[in-house]
């Protein structure tokens, strides 16, 4: 379905000093740096995957969908979508993959947004039937059945999002590429997305490729996750083994009456409140049951949870890992 091999992709970047000199000595001669984007990305991902790309910003991840949409074109290497070259077969490969850009967006701005989806029709020259059909469907899944009727500009954020995605969808792309699909947008509209995404997955087999900072997306939509970092794949696994390789600590959680916890070997205070205290157990020293007896022992505990590594915590400790 899709394939990259050692891709690599650079980017030669301007550079002067502030100053009305600096700038005229530009006009004649410039220095350039040049940065590497992407260096030997490589990965392979099958029909009906949804697959979390994530990575600090700069890492490479928004090149990396650019090359697979076809917009940019990489300096070496390979990359092969539905059995075609994106950036040699735009336009049979824009025909069949949809690109959804938090920060961007493919709505005509003073029209109704329905006028925006009915000039995409055209451009993807999709038939009245199927148009009609996905339209109908996209406006109650999404429900933005009143919303299409107003211009993008009076739109709030999430609804706008929600446009954008259904217009991502209109000539049934069989891969879907978000990049920060839910930057920005409230706890409503984050799920709704999500649940949205998660249908058209299951029901239209749609392989999807999400780049994210919210981890709560990664956990609701993916089971495979690929790290990249300075321009290079450092992992390619599920979010199990992610979490294998962040269960040796445990978060304790504890509301309580006495004198302040005293910790041991194994059991350290990140947050500590009158009468609330969080700590850390680093299970490969001290397990959770005997932790919880030592803290009984000192004080009287009303109240206690146990909690794994966050996700985001997760992927913090891999980027300090891999020093990215």
């Amino acid at each position: 379905m899709i394939e990259l091999r050692d891709i690599c992709k650079t980017f030669k970047v301007a550079k002067r000093n502030a100053g009305l000199g600096e700038a005229v000595k530009a006009l004649f001669r410039r220095e350039y740096s040049e940065i590497r984007a992407l260096k030997n990305v490589s990965f392979k991902i099958d029909e009906g995957e949804m697959v979390g790309y994530i990575g600090p910003n700069g890492a490479g991840k928004s090149s990396t969908i650019k090359i697979m949409s076809g917009i940019l074109t990489p300096d070496s290497g390979e990359c092969v979508i539905n059995g075609r070259v994106p950036w040699k077969e735009r336009i049979e490969h824009v025909k069949e993959i949809g690109v959804v850009f938090g920060q961007r967006s493919q709505l005509w701005w003073d029209v109704p947004v329905v006028d925006s989806f009915e000039l995409l029709k055209d451009i993807y020259r999709v038939d009245e039937l199927s148009f009609r059909k996905n339209l109908n469907e996209l406006t109650e899944l999404l429900d933005i059945g009143e919303i299409i009727r107003t211009p993008a500009r009076q739109l709030s954020l999430g609804q706008r999002m929600r446009c954008e995605i259904a217009a991502s969808l209109l000539h049934n792309p069989r891969v879907l590429f978000l990049d920060e699909p839910t930057i920005g947008l409230d706890a409503v509209s984050k799920i709704a997305v999500r649940n949205f995404i998660r249908t058209i997955n299951k029901e239209r087999c749609t392989t999807v490729i999400l780049t994210t900072h919210d981890m709560q997306d990664i956990e609701a939509l993916t089971e495979r996750i690929l790290l990249i970092g300075k321009g290079k794949i450092l992992l390619d696994g599920t979010l199990n083994e992610l979490k294998k390789r962040n269960s040796t600590y445990k978060t304790l959680v504890v509301d309580y009456t006495g004198e302040r916890i005293k910790t041991v070997s194994g059991l350290r205070v990140t947050k500590d409140l009158d009468g609330h205290v969080e700590l850390v157990v680093d299970t490969t020293l001290l397990p959770v049951s005997q932790a919880i007896a030592i803290i009984s022992s000192q004080v009287d505990v009303s109240d206690i949870s146990v909690m794994g590594a966050t996700a985001e915590e997760m992927v913090v400790s891999l980027y300090k890992e891999f020093e990215i």
